[in-house]
């Protein structure tokens, strides 16, 4: 971006030497004939040119160096700007002061050789230049990030990689793991710096279960970003006019246009509301348990009593709890049962069954 900035100053340099070269190119080359020891010199368009854009490009590459400390300097409380909004914030201004250079021969003929209306006019064009650039950091950084992605269109078609954003939650669960080693998340997987920060004040904690969900995120991290074969992207903006990580991760999936993964029921209600789309771990678990249809016939050992009388309980391989009526006085023996309903809930699926041999006995 700095790059670009010093050579976007340079181009603008080197038209502002050619509008110019009409009003200060006398003065100027007086000098460097002095210096060069010629009496004329040729091609005088062209060393304002070159002139200029020197004079443009070491404008530039001051501004992107110095501009924290001349906005600290200012008392504007923008010397803590972030630096994307600070480059874009200089290249808007860029922007302004190239259609001050457009629109200079105008406004001189127009103040009839005055160069207050001129010099006016650029001013206000560069501030206001720079304060759109500010405000459209976001769409700049966007834009950057999209540009980064982009594949070649001859290789498979694709243009843009989606981005897949991570928080803290889902990274502890650990599964996320497991799902990108099967190869089901495709894209970019995001992990942003302030979740990053979240981990860490996670796995330093004076808590030992903290401590330890917090270490095992940062390693569940790790092996994603060693051993399985998926694009991870650190994410090191943030947000410091948001102190809420959820809402954090909101603004950056707005501003990737990216999908959250997360297993916080909260923060997928947040994600609704907001228009983001989510992935739900849990939801997806919940997707790929085994179809259990009434009438079918299942093989479980039933393991405790269950809420109502005469209830006995047991479960799947997967974790879903199946509710036996009558099954009380089997505690502890492996039977086939009948399947006769199956309630899905919010906290899962819920299956109910009556023991084989009473539905024969029926």
């Amino acid at each position: 971006m700095k790059l670009w900035v010093q050579i976007f100053g340079a181009i603008i340099g080197g038209i502002m030497g050619f509008q110019w070269n009409g009003y200060l190119g006398e003065g100027a080359l007086q000098w460097l004939q002095l210096l060069l020891g010629q009496t004329e010199l040729q091609g005088q368009v062209y060393w304002m040119i070159g002139m200029g854009a020197a004079a443009g490009y070491a404008v530039a590459l001051f501004a992107t160096l110095s501009g924290r400390r001349f906005l600290h300097r200012e008392g504007s409380g923008a010397g803590q700007m972030p630096l994307p909004e600070l480059l874009t914030g200089i290249a808007g201004m860029l922007i302004g002061l190239l259609i001050a250079v457009l629109l200079f021969p105008s406004l001189d003929r127009l103040a009839g050789g005055n160069s207050v209306l001129p010099v006016a006019v650029t001013f206000l064009l560069g501030i206001g230049g720079f304060r759109w650039g500010c405000s459209q950091h976001g769409e700049f950084a966007d834009l950057l990030l999209k540009m980064r992605t982009i594949q070649d269109p001859a290789a498979d078609g694709s243009l843009v990689e989606e981005h897949k954003i991570l928080d803290t939650s889902v990274i502890i669960d650990g599964r996320i793991a497991d799902i990108c080693k099967t190869g089901f998340i495709e894209g970019i997987l995001v992990i942003p710096e302030f979740v990053l920060e979240e981990l860490q004040h996670i796995a330093d904690s004076s808590d030992l279960l903290k401590r330890n969900r917090g270490r095992r995120g940062l390693d569940i991290l790790n092996k994603i970003q060693k051993e399985l074969e998926v694009k991870v992207l650190i994410y090191e903006g943030d947000f410091e006019d948001i102190s809420e990580v959820d809402s954090k991760l909101v603004r950056l999936a707005k501003l990737l246009r990216g999908k959250v993964i997360t297993n916080d029921f909260n923060l997928n209600k947040v994600c609704e509301l907001q228009g983001v789309s989510v992935l739900n771990i849990n939801d997806l678990a919940n997707a790929v348990k085994p179809v259990v249809l009434p009438g079918e016939e299942i093989m479980i050992q039933i393991i405790k009593d269950g809420k109502e009388y005469g209830q006995g309980v047991a479960y799947l391989d997967d974790g879903t709890m199946i509710v036996v009526e009558g099954g009380r006085e089997y505690i502890g023996m492996t039977m086939e049962v009948m399947v006769t309903s199956v309630l899905q809930t919010s906290a899962g699926r819920m299956i109910f069954a009556k023991p084989k041999l009473l539905e024969k006995a029926q």
